[in-house]
């Protein structure tokens, strides 16, 4: 099993639902409107100086099907540039 971890745009929540549609995926965890900085993306802080904000979505899934997503959001960022979505795959330890 892996997690996998989208952290994206909160414009781009159509985006990354129809990724998990494409892939089957019905079963994940969204927390919305959370602020952080990053590298290619900058600062999100909800705030004048500071705008925007990013949306996580947490799936558990067969490693085929995280896969099929990291494939579909590095397509997507094609077309976004560095704004926008990156998703990391890791190992799930324990599933209960």
């Amino acid at each position: 099993m892996k997690m996998v971890m989208l952290v994206y745009n909160e414009a781009l929540d159509n985006e990354a639902m129809d990724i998990l549609e494409s892939c089957a995926l019905k079963n994940y965890t969204k927390v919305i409107g959370v602020f952080g900085c990053g590298t290619s993306s900058g600062t999100h802080l909800g705030t004048d100086i500071w705008p925007g904000r990013n949306n996580i979505l947490y799936v558990a899934c067969e490693e085929a099907a995280g896969k099929k997503i990291i494939l579909l959001v590095k397509q997507l960022r094609k077309s976004l540039g560095a704004e926008g979505m990156k998703a990391f795959l890791m190992p799930v330890e324990d599933l209960t």
